[in-house]
């Protein structure tokens, strides 16, 4: 707390004085007896050990006045960040192959598509300052979610995805393309795209490696995630699924860009592999801390009042008015 006037607060050294102008203009008025000593030995009632509360109610108003006409005020320390933030548009599988359940955790099995929501929430809710979007493809691709700082809503737009909302396919050129589509207007220091697969290009009209060039071009890195084939899955009594990705491709799509290529076989690789992408895309954060002052001035003259009402009404009553 600090006083925005604080040599006002000097005025409580008259207090003294008016308290003492005050009872003198009172024993004016009082009755003249040649000798009190009588009324000495008369027994006390309360009324007369009260009285001597009222020049202390008088007191404690002028020093409430006093406090508030030197205007406290409380501080609120609030920060600033300054940063150069980062947009991310995450880009999303949901070919029907991201149903396989070969991902572990916590001792049972878990889907593809729910193992990459999973460690995608965690990234997001890492990442407070950035401009995150989203786009999810398949046989074509689908925005969900434009670049926003929005993360709540991100995430619910992140839960409602599933693998039957698009025609089945994989085409991560087109999905790549819309992705950086998403990002070409951005005035971002630094644009980056992570692309979660567990397969192979084999739908849409441009191949990953034009939708790289293009990437390349606008500045835009991109990291690939080869997700999946890290437990044997039954697809048939004699058949065992595991999941087919391209990794030279995507490879080469990270590599021409800027990015990097992972491959994430278990829950755990998975998680490693987006908190390396959070360590390599931090910035700077610049924390300008300052304080703004509240005015708290009311409630000491709302209190200083009611000490001064209080104390005239006690001295009109019988209080007052004794000897």
């Amino acid at each position: 707390m600090r006083f925005a006037y604080p040599y006002l607060l000097l005025t409580m050294l008259l207090i003294p004085l008016f308290v003492w102008l005050k009872l003198r203009m009172q024993r004016k008025q009082t009755m003249q007896f040649s000798s009190g000593e009588i009324l000495a030995r008369l027994p006390k009632g309360w009324r007369v050990r009260l009285q001597p509360a009222l020049p202390v109610l008088y007191a404690l108003g002028l020093i409430c006045l006093s406090i508030a006409l030197a205007r406290p005020q409380r501080g609120l320390q609030e920060s600033r960040v300054r940063t150069e933030a980062v947009d991310i548009i995450l880009l999303l599988d949901l070919s029907t192959s991201m149903e396989e359940a070969d991902f572990e955790f916590g001792g049972r099995r878990m889907r593809r598509i729910d193992s990459a929501k999973r460690v995608i929430k965690q990234f997001v809710e890492k990442r407070t300052d950035d401009r995150i979007g989203m786009v999810a493809f398949a046989a074509l691709p689908y925005a969900v979610a434009p670049l926003t700082l929005d993360h709540s809503w991100l995430l619910q737009r992140l839960d409602g995805l599933h693998t039957q909302m698009l025609e089945d396919g994989t085409a991560i050129g087109d999905g790549i393309a819309s992705a950086i589509n998403r990002l070409r207007d951005s005035e971002a220091k630094s644009k980056l795209v992570i692309l979660l697969t567990d397969g192979i290009n084999n739908r849409g009209t441009l191949s990953p490696e034009n939708a790289a060039q293009a990437s390349e071009a606008l500045g835009i890195k991109i990291y690939t995630i080869g997700a999946g084939g890290g437990m044997p899955v039954q697809r048939g009594f004699f058949s065992v699924g595991r999941a087919q990705i391209d990794e030279k491709t995507l490879k080469d799509v990270a590599e021409k860009s800027g990015g990097k290529y992972y491959r994430a076989r278990d829950m755990e690789a998975l998680e490693k592999v987006y908190d390396e992408i959070d360590q390599l895309e931090k910035t700077e954060i610049e924390v300008e801390q300052f304080t703004r002052f509240q005015e708290i001035s009311k409630p000491w003259i709302v209190a200083g009042i009611l000490f001064l009402v209080l104390e005239q009404l006690l001295g009109l009553s019988k209080l007052g008015r004794l000897p």
